[in-house]
């Protein structure tokens, strides 16, 4: 499996300085963003990223309206929440708005890293379906 390319969205740097460096010693390509703004805006930049760690409690945009423009604007990006601040009702929205999974923090980096690999799996199953979609098109045009 190729290595997953992952956006890690929180207002904390301290936080986000730490995580990336223990992240990327586990063989993930990392880019960081302090906002959803600025996440969106790396998204929208780099098609190549497989999975979004997103905090929930952060200024500007939280984590479930940045959620939500995610799901909206780059439907196939799979999104793992983080928070500090958890609540049962936020865990549920989060994952009736498209949510892979949702982590508490501090969360166990190697869980982390095992999520971060199935929803960048779950990423390539849909990906995969849309190629056969399209081939399937192409062909039953050409016939």
């Amino acid at each position: 499996m190729t290595m997953a390319k992952v956006l890690l969205i929180d207002d904390e740097s301290g936080f986000l300085e730490v995580l990336s460096k223990r992240l990327e010693t586990r063989n993930l390509s990392i880019v960081t963003a302090p906002s959803g703004e600025a996440g969106l805006k790396a998204l929208g930049k780099d098609h190549a990223l497989d999975v979004v760690i997103l905090d929930v409690k952060m200024p500007g945009l939280d984590g479930i309206q940045t959620l939500q423009l995610i799901k909206k604007d780059f439907p196939l990006a799979e999104v793992i929440m983080l928070t500090g601040h958890a609540t049962v009702e936020t865990a549920i929205e989060g994952m009736k708005l498209g949510a892979f999974d949702y982590l508490m923090k501090p969360c166990d980096i190697d869980l982390l890293v095992q999520k971060v690999q199935e929803a960048k799996e779950k990423k390539a199953k849909h990906e995969e379906k849309i190629v056969q979609a399209q081939l399937k098109e192409i062909t039953s045009r050409m016939a």
